[in-house]
């Protein structure tokens, strides 16, 4: 049976003998080494680590398995969240588990349909408000202040804390962290979370160094980057259309004691990645997942010698979150009459 993150890393997260230990299946992710990508950027050895085989296809439930147990420990009957889609389908699940009323707030218009199904289907109670992601979280935060509810977006700590977990388990696969960790960032959360588990296992004599981190957000959506607050983000990438990250600072924290970067990429240079995952790799992201090799990328492009390096880049999402933008791109399925000779002659195999 597959043990839970929180009995497998217990030395490292904040459990009490009141913290219920259990588990939907998250932890334990694929690291998938490129065979083609990494020869055509000139990386030593590059990997990708698949996020989207948690339960609910993202990296969200490593933080939310922590943070639903807290909540539980701590006698909430009720959980909230603000999202753009994982957050909430993750929320709604963990929420369920525990028979938690779940309630989501989430923008209007701006949630990839996938995600949406799954809260519905969790049982969650959906509030789509007129306004962006941003909004979504003040009123959340407002809503928790005012009402006996706990708050599962990643301003909860122990979201943080069951997300780090995803750092040891890289150290734990490769025998010592990578020279680079490649990530998507919208909230911020992520690269905080990977970032302080890397320094515990460092300081633990588990991992010999720290990596080189290197966050990317999109360029319509890259308030960290442009150091201000963007209002009306835009972005193919739902899952990281957000203006005004609640770990900002502790982003940009781990941007500057890894000696890393946050940049920003396009959209074009989003879905060219995401094309070159699932063409190149067998591996199909939702489009903030691409942001990760998007980014290594630019970064080879730009310079960068990974020669000789290791590379880390988190898929933080499965892409049947999102199916729409690989539907748009698609090629329709080519009609031809049930004879085996018109297949063998569109294949050329006549």
């Amino acid at each position: 049976m597959k043990p839970s993150i929180l009995q497998k890393y217990s030395d490292f997260l904040p459990l009490t003998d009141n913290t219920p230990i259990y588990t939907l299946g998250e932890c334990d992710t694929p690291l998938v080494r490129s065979r083609v990508l990494e020869k055509e950027f000139g990386v030593g050895a590059l990997y990708f680590k698949l996020e989207g085989c948690n339960p609910t296809g993202s990296f969200k439930d490593r933080g939310m398995v922590m943070a639903v147990a807290k909540a539980v420990e701590e006698g909430s009957k009720a959980i909230m969240c603000a999202s753009t889609g994982n957050t909430s389908a993750s929320a709604a699940a963990y929420g369920a588990y525990w028979g938690l009323m779940t309630c989501v707030i989430v923008p209007h218009g701006n949630i990839a349909m996938g995600k949406l199904a799954q809260a519905v289907a969790y049982g969650a109670r959906v509030i789509a408000i007129d306004g962006n992601f941003d909004q979504a979280l003040s009123l959340v935060r407002q809503m928790a202040e005012k009402h006996p509810i706990a708050m599962v977006n990643s301003v909860n700590p122990n979201r943080i804390e069951g997300q780090k977990t995803g750092a040891f388990e890289i150290v734990d696969a490769l025998g010592d962290v990578p020279d680079y960790h490649f990530i998507p960032v919208g909230n911020a959360g992520n690269i905080t979370s990977y970032w302080k588990g890397y320094v515990e296992y460092n300081n633990a004599g588990k991992a010999s160094k720290r990596p080189v981190m290197m966050g990317f957000q999109a360029e319509g959506a890259a308030p960290i980057v442009k150091d201000h607050i963007v209002e009306n983000p835009e972005t193919i990438a739902t899952a990281i259309r957000i203006g005004n990250p609640a770990s900002w600072e502790k982003a940009i924290i781990a941007r500057d004691e890894s000696g890393g970067v946050i940049d920003s990429v396009t959209d074009n240079e989003i879905l060219s990645a995401y094309n070159m995952l699932a063409t190149k790799e067998g591996i199909f992201g939702e489009p903030a997942s691409a942001a990760s090799l998007a980014g290594l990328i630019k970064s080879v492009n730009g310079g960068l010698n990974l020669a000789g390096k290791t590379a880390v880049c988190i898929i933080t999402g499965n892409g049947l979150k999102d199916p729409d933008i690989a539907l748009k791109a698609a090629k329709p399925p080519i009609k031809l009459p049930s004879k085996l000779e018109a297949i063998e002659q569109s294949l050329d195999l006549g």
